[in-house]
C-alpha cells in the first residue's frame, strides 16, 4: 500500500492557511515586541525588583531585631510588671477579676467538644469566670448537639452561657460583638476569645491576665499557636513553615519594637476597656480581628504577645479549606488598609514612626508587596524574560535577594529546612491565590467580603484502624483547578522555550514550579476527605 500523501490527508489550502496564521501571529509579534513588549517587561522587572528589596530590608530589618531580642532576653515578664494574683482574705474571690471566656463557632460537629470541654477546664475562681458559646449553627443536629453540650458542663457547676442568634449578620465578628452586649458582660473585666478548633491549657488566665491587671497600659495578651496536626500531610507542614515564621518574628518584632501587631482572632485576651474605646467589633472587612487591632492600637493602647505560651490548634488539611482561608486572609488586611490609610495618617494619639510602622512595614510590604511580588516576579514576569531576552534580570535581583528571603522565612521552622525547596514551590502557588485576593480587597470587588468558615476535621481522620478512607467523588469545582493549570502550562511553554533557545538554564526552575502548579490544579495535595464526614 503506497504510503498516504500530507496533501492528501491535508488540502495544500489548509497548510497554506496554517502557514498564513503562523506567519502572521510571528509577523505581529516581531512588529510589537520592541517598542511595546520589551519596555513593558522592563518597567515590570524594574517594580519587581524595588519590591524585592523592600521585602528584603524589611526581613533583614526583623531578623536583626529577634537576634537582638533573644540576646538581651527581653522577655514580656521583664518589659512589663508581672506577678501571682494574691489571695484576699477580706475581699475573697472578689480580689479577682471578672473574665469572659468567648467561643464563636459554626457548624463544628468534629471539634466543639474539645473547645467547650477546654474552656471549660481553664482553672480561675469559678464565680468569677463565664464561659459564652456563640452558636451560628445553621444545622439544627449541630446545634442541639452544642446545646446539650452547654448543659451538661452547666450541670457540673460551669457558669456556661449557650447563645444563639436569628442571623449570621457580620459573620463572627457580628457574633462576638452581640455576645458582647448580654446585661452579664457588664461585670467582665476582660474576654478571652477562642476559636472552635483551640483548646488552651488550663493555667492559660492564670499566665495572661496578670499582665492586663499589673500594667494598665495593655490592651491585649496574645499567646501562639500550636498545630496539632502539623504533621498529618505535607501541605499541613508547609502551612506550619509559614506560620512558625509569622509567630516566631513576626509577632514578636511588633512586640518588642512598637507594643503593636495584629491581633490573631484566638487565643488572647482584651481588656474589654479597650475593646470597647476602640468601638468594638466591625464587620466591615472579613479580617475583624485585625481591624479591632489597628483601631485599638490608635488610641494609644498597648499589646504584647507571649511566644513561650502555645495553644493548641487544627491547621486545614484540605486545599479547598486552605484556599479559603487564604483568600480571607488576603483579601481581608488589603480591603482594611484601603479603608484605613487616612484614618492612620491623620491620627495624633500614636507617634509618626509607629504610623510608618504600621502603614508601610505591617500593612504594604507584609500584607500587599510580599503577595504580590512572589507571584508576579516568579511566576510570570522571570519566566517571560526567557522568551524575550532582550531584558535581563541581574542575579543579586534573581537569585540572591531570593534565597536570602527564603532562608529567613524558614528560621522558624528548624525541623523543616529538608523541605525548603517544597515550600518554596507550595508558596509559590499559593501566592496565586493570595495576590488575586490582595487585588480583589484593593478593588473592593464582588468577593470582597466572602466569608467562608474554615472546616476542622478534628479526630475525623483519627482511629480509623486500617481502613483507609475514600477518596470523595471527582468534583470538577472541587479538584480541577483552571488557574493553577493554566499558570503551570505557561511556566511549561517558557521552560520548553529556554531549553530551546535559552542560554540561562532557567528552565530547570520552571519546569519543576510547573509541576507543582500541575499538582495542585489537579487537586492532589492535602488530605482527601470521605465524603460520609
Amino acid at each position: 500500500m503506497e504510503r498516504l500523501s500530507s496533501t492528501a490527508i491535508f488540502p495544500d489550502t489548509f497548510e497554506g492557511a496554517r502557514d498564513d496564521i503562523v506567519s502572521q501571529m510571528g509577523l505581529v509579534w516581531g512588529q510589537i515586541k520592541a517598542p511595546l513588549i520589551v519596555p513593558l517587561l522592563q518597567l515590570a522587572v524594574v517594580l519587581c525588583l524595588i519590591m524585592s528589596l523592600m521585602l528584603f530590608i524589611e526581613r533583614v530589618y526583623m531578623g536583626i531585631v529577634i537576634v537582638l531580642v533573644k540576646l538581651f532576653g527581653r522577655k514580656p515578664e521583664k518589659r512589663y510588671k508581672w506577678e501571682p494574683i494574691r489571695d484576699d482574705v477580706e475581699l475573697g474571690n472578689l480580689a479577682y477579676p471578672m473574665v469572659l471566656v468567648q467561643i464563636p463557632m459554626y457548624n463544628e460537629r468534629e471539634v466543639y467538644q474539645l473547645s467547650i470541654g477546654a474552656a471549660c477546664g481553664l482553672s480561675w475562681p469559678s464565680d468569677r469566670i463565664i464561659v459564652q458559646v456563640l452558636d451560628d449553627s445553621t444545622d439544627p443536629t449541630i446545634k442541639d448537639l452544642v446545646e446539650l453540650e452547654c448543659q451538661r458542663w452547666a450541670s457540673k457547676g460551669i457558669n456556661i452561657k449557650y447563645e444563639i442568634r436569628d442571623s449570621r449578620n457580620g459573620y463572627k465578628a457580628g457574633a462576638l460583638k452581640e455576645g458582647m452586649k448580654r446585661s452579664y458582660v457588664q461585670d467582665c473585666d476582660y474576654v478571652a476569645i477562642f476559636d472552635a478548633d483551640f483548646q488552651p491549657e488550663p493555667d492559660f488566665l492564670w499566665r495572661t491576665i496578670p499582665f492586663l491587671v499589673h500594667n494598665p497600659e495593655l490592651g491585649l495578651v496574645q499567646a501562639r499557636w500550636k498545630f496539632v496536626n502539623s504533621d498529618e500531610c505535607l501541605m499541613t507542614r508547609m502551612q506550619e513553615m509559614s506560620l512558625d515564621y509569622h509567630f516566631t518574628v513576626e509577632q514578636e518584632v511588633g512586640s518588642s519594637t512598637y507594643a503593636f501587631f495584629g491581633f490573631n482572632g484566638t487565643a488572647g485576651v482584651w481588656r474589654i476597656a479597650a475593646l470597647n474605646e476602640a468601638g468594638g467589633w466591625k464587620d466591615r472587612t472579613t479580617v475583624e480581628d485585625m481591624d479591632l487591632a489597628v483601631r485599638a492600637s490608635l488610641k494609644g493602647w498597648k499589646f504584647v504577645y507571649l511566644s513561650h505560651l502555645k495553644v493548641k490548634n487544627e491547621l486545614p488539611s484540605t486545599l479547598k479549606a486552605y484556599r479559603y482561608q487564604q483568600h480571607r486572609w488576603s483579601c481581608g488586611p488589603a480591603n482594611l488598609f484601603k479603608k484605613m490609610a487616612m484614618e492612620i495618617i491623620k491620627n495624633k494619639k500614636v507617634t509618626t514612626w509607629k504610623k510608618v510602622h504600621v502603614i508601610y512595614s505591617f500593612f504594604f510590604v507584609r500584607k500587599i508587596v510580599a503577595h504580590i511580588i512572589t507571584f508576579i516576579f516568579y511566576c510570570v514576569v522571570l519566566p517571560a524574560t526567557v522568551i524575550v531576552p532582550e531584558v535581563q534580570v541581574p542575579k543579586w535581583g534573581a537569585v540572591y535577594i531570593p534565597s536570602i528571603i527564603t532562608l529567613l522565612n524558614a528560621v522558624g521552622t528548624p525541623r523543616s529546612l529538608h523541605l525548603l525547596v517544597f515550600w518554596i514551590l507550595f508558596e509559590n502557588v499559593m501566592s496565586l491565590h493570595r495576590t488575586k485576593a490582595t487585588i480583589i480587597g484593593l478593588l473592593e470587588t464582588s468577593r470582597v467580603n466572602e466569608w467562608v468558615v474554615t472546616e476542622k476535621l478534628g479526630d475525623a481522620l483519627k482511629g480509623k484502624g486500617s481502613k483507609t478512607p475514600k477518596k470523595p467523588r471527582f468534583k470538577i469545582g472541587e479538584r480541577l483547578h483552571l488557574l493553577e493549570l493554566g499558570v503551570g502550562v505557561y511556566l511549561f511553554f517558557c521552560g520548553c522555550y529556554d531549553v530551546l533557545f535559552g542560554k540561562n538554564h532557567f528552565f530547570i526552575y520552571l519546569f519543576v514550579q510547573a509541576i507543582a502548579f500541575f499538582i495542585m490544579g489537579f487537586g492532589y495535595v492535602g488530605t482527601f476527605v470521605p465524603n460520609s464526614q
